[in-house]
């Protein structure tokens, strides 16, 4: 069985917004008792609409962000325990948009080998030498090594991007949304290799997507978010076979195909997201729910395990629906 390198236990992160002179504080919760576990080798696919607390949890699985409650864990050890070049060396993140996150005032051979520097590995010479492997591994001419990130293209850039969060070898890569910023045509070329770098290294993936064909094609496990928590996880194949939670139905179902004539899916959950600063009562879903039943909308429902898949839903827990049907005591 393949080692388990990176685990979420019950994390919640909560922030206060709002404190002013003339206003109270407000306190929300933007993930709410999320667990998660990713083995060696595996791709688990983070998908949901925005503002459901992706990029949060991403940041809490990086050590960017501190969970209120819970912990995070790589390989096994507590995240808060680790020093910030230990964290680096085990767990890296790629970002969104190659744009932004390079920068263009270096050359790509100090970008690259700016983790090499900060962990002192090897002489300079050395280090080139590294970053002209990892080139060759993303697939960039090794001409590209003087080159300025304004002299590259959108696809070369993630290139960079990507050899940099490998150059160290880390065992878990947070892929934040990594091919939206680039166009059609790169977006596979981009994908096809993190699934060969993958096979080669060894190395773990949580990716961040909108894009469902992006986390079908790469994924190996995905779990679906709403509102702060993760209301159904399961393998890939699987879920978009047999989706079991009506929000990741819902979610499916707005996938754009290719027929004109069946024209613009409609997902029925209405246009106006749920405001995470006043989440509803019981299951946070049962308002855009079409099979929300009565004890919906005060009971919340429990995470539900079947071997490898979850859901966090009231139509498959039968005591949940008998306790509601009894009547309550006086």
């Amino acid at each position: 069985m393949n080692e388990m390198v990176l685990e979420a236990r019950d994390v919640t992160r909560r922030f206060t917004i709002g404190a002013s002179l003339f206003k109270r504080a407000t306190t929300f919760s933007a993930v709410k008792g999320v667990s998660l576990s990713l083995r060696q080798g595996e791709v688990l696919g983070l998908v949901g609409e925005s503002g459901c607390g992706k990029s949060t949890l991403a940041n809490m699985l990086l050590g960017l962000l501190d969970p209120s409650e819970g912990e995070v864990l790589v390989g096994g050890k507590a995240i808060s325990r680790s020093s910030p070049l230990e964290r680096a060396r085990r767990i890296q993140p790629i970002f969104q948009n190659p744009y932004s996150s390079l920068n263009p005032r270096k050359s790509v051979e100090d970008i690259v080998s700016l983790p090499l520097r900060i962990h002192n590995v090897g002489s300079a010479s050395e280090r080139r030498a590294k970053v002209a492997e990892m080139l060759d591994m993303v697939g960039l001419s090794r001409r590209y090594l003087d080159s300025y990130p304004n002299q590259l293209s959108g696809g070369q850039r993630q290139r960079v991007a990507i050899a940099r969060a490998l150059i160290m070898r880390p065992e878990v890569v947070i892929c934040d949304e990594p091919t939206s910023a680039l166009d059609v045509s790169v977006q596979s070329q981009i994908l096809n290799l993190l699934l060969d770098i993958k096979d080669e290294l060894n190395v773990s993936y949580v990716l961040i997507s909108h894009n469902l064909a992006v986390v079908q094609h790469i994924a190996t496990r995905v779990a679906v978010m709403y509102l702060g928590r993760i209301v159904e996880e399961q393998p890939t194949e699987q879920l978009f076979a047999n989706p079991r939670h009506p929000y990741t139905e819902a979610l499916l179902s707005s996938v754009l195909t290719p027929e004109p004539e069946l024209g613009i899916p409609d997902t029925h959950l209405g246009a106006a997201f749920p405001n995470p600063m006043d989440p509803p009562p019981g299951c946070s879903f049962h308002p855009r729910c079409p099979h929300a039943m009565p004890h919906c909308s005060t009971l919340h429902p429990r995470p539900l395990s079947d071997g490898d898949r979850m859901v966090e839903c009231h139509l498959y827990d039968e005591a949940a629906a008998q306790a509601a049907r009894e009547p309550q005591p006086a």
